[in-house]
């Protein structure tokens, strides 16, 4: 009969090693067909809740601590034992992966096991919910970590595509005053120029590498006008005027958008750089034109 490892008491530092997880992952039996789905996991898992993340089974409902979603849900091997070395999950429960009345589902569930925060396996899910969860910390002025751990397969889901586009939401400003009038230019601009994107993933001699960098900015003006400029406007002030301007020729209520395209890429190592085509984000505002007209009148009136 194998030996047991033992558990780490909670809150302690654990006695468990990346060396033991071979062997936690070994006590988990029928669902082999996911094991290189799991075993390419590993090292990632290892790394975040060994080294990066500030999760704490002691402390999981603290509303500043880290979040980690794992989006590819099925093979959750790896997680498990991760999991289970670092004091989440009891030692002998990775036995019982996969039977009928066992926490350890075929995909992990977060109302059954400690630490986990989303139930996961339907490819897709982990990234909107990811962006999502970030944008509600970022408006309570918390300071987490948000990170998300998705399957290559998973980025031909249309859902990631949005996801991505809603990280970096541009913000349309009009000016000035937000109001137009007929026959006077309103200016438009973006509150900031969106940043480039980019994210590595490493294990021990190998990394990958992704970017994403605004390259083109698709101004709509509501009324069948539209102009693309590779930057990102220029703000209005009252001693410079903007540098993208409109006429609006009828009064009336417009929905006024930019449509910001970025240019994505990866590479392996330091090797050469492939294309991964383009997405874009937008954003709109309504906007209201006014007409204002002159009359000529009797002085006397």
């Amino acid at each position: 009969m194998t030996d047991l490892p033992t558990a780490p008491a909670p809150g302690s530092t654990s006695p468990l090693g990346y060396a033991d997880l071979p062997r936690l992952i070994g006590l988990m039996a029928g669902d082999e067909k996911h094991s290189t789905s799991a075993d390419s996991t590993l090292d990632v898992l290892w790394v975040l809740y060994d080294r990066v993340l500030d999760v704490r089974l002691e402390a999981l409902d603290d509303p500043d601590r880290d979040r980690f979603l794992l989006s590819k849900g099925h093979g959750p091997m790896s997680y498990y034992a991760v999991l289970a070395a670092k004091g989440f999950i009891p030692i002998e429960t990775l036995a019982t992966f996969g039977a009928y009345d066992s926490p350890l589902g075929h995909h992990p569930d977060r109302m059954l096991i400690p630490g986990v925060e989303i139930s996961s396996g339907s490819l897709g899910h982990g990234l909107p919910i990811g962006v999502g969860l970030a944008l509600g910390l970022r408006s309570r002025a918390r300071k987490s970590r948000v990170i998300v751990l998705v399957g290559d397969a998973e980025l031909d889901e249309g859902s990631n595509h949005e996801a991505i586009a809603l990280a970096v939401e541009p913000e349309l400003v009009i000016a000035p005053n937000r109001r137009g009038i007929t026959g006077l230019r309103s200016y438009f601009w973006l509150r900031s120029t969106p940043p480039p994107v980019s994210a590595t993933a490493s294990v021990p001699g190998f990394s990958v590498s992704a970017e994403a960098y605004p390259v083109r900015y698709v101004w709509n003006f509501g009324e069948g006008g539209e102009r693309t400029t590779t930057d990102a406007g220029r703000a209005w002030s009252r001693k410079r005027p903007g540098s993208i301007a409109h006429f609006y020729e009828t009064k009336g209520s417009y929905e006024v958008s930019v449509q910001v395209i970025y240019e994505a890429r990866w590479r392996a190592g330091n090797g050469a750089w492939n294309a991964l085509g383009y997405f874009s984000n937008l954003d709109s505002r309504l906007y209201r034109v006014r007409e204002v007209r002159a009359y000529l009148t009797d002085s006397d009136d």
